[in-house]
């Protein structure tokens, strides 16, 4: 029901205003139909992690999604409560006003 974006890049030499923002927006209007077709069922959340030491998540708050806060650092496979990976900034993005029950029926 959550579809993570794990990877997102616009190299530095593409100069088209408002790109990322506009490439999230029409991502998060076209994925809900396209998972149904053919995955079966309707994602209800996006969702990513923004290394903040090398990026602002600037396209990620001008297509409207939402910051939830930061990770602690901790990797899954990494000794517990020890930080071995970056933190990292986590962005979700609603694609159905009713996720918080869909998520948790």
């Amino acid at each position: 029901m959550i579809l993570n974006n794990a990877r997102f890049l616009i190299l530095p030499w593409v100069q088209t205003r408002n790109l990322a923002s506009m490439t999230l927006g029409q991502t998060a209007r076209i994925m809900p139909d396209h998972w149904q077709s053919v995955y079966g069922y309707r994602p209800v959340l996006l969702e990513t992690l923004v290394e903040n030491d090398r990026f602002q998540g600037t396209c990620y708050r001008a297509a409207k999604w939402h910051y939830l806060g930061q990770t602690q650092g901790r990797g899954k496979l990494g000794p517990a409560g020890k930080q071995n990976v970056p933190i990292k900034e986590l962005w979700v993005f609603p694609l159905d006003r009713c996720f918080r029950d869909r998520l948790t029926d």
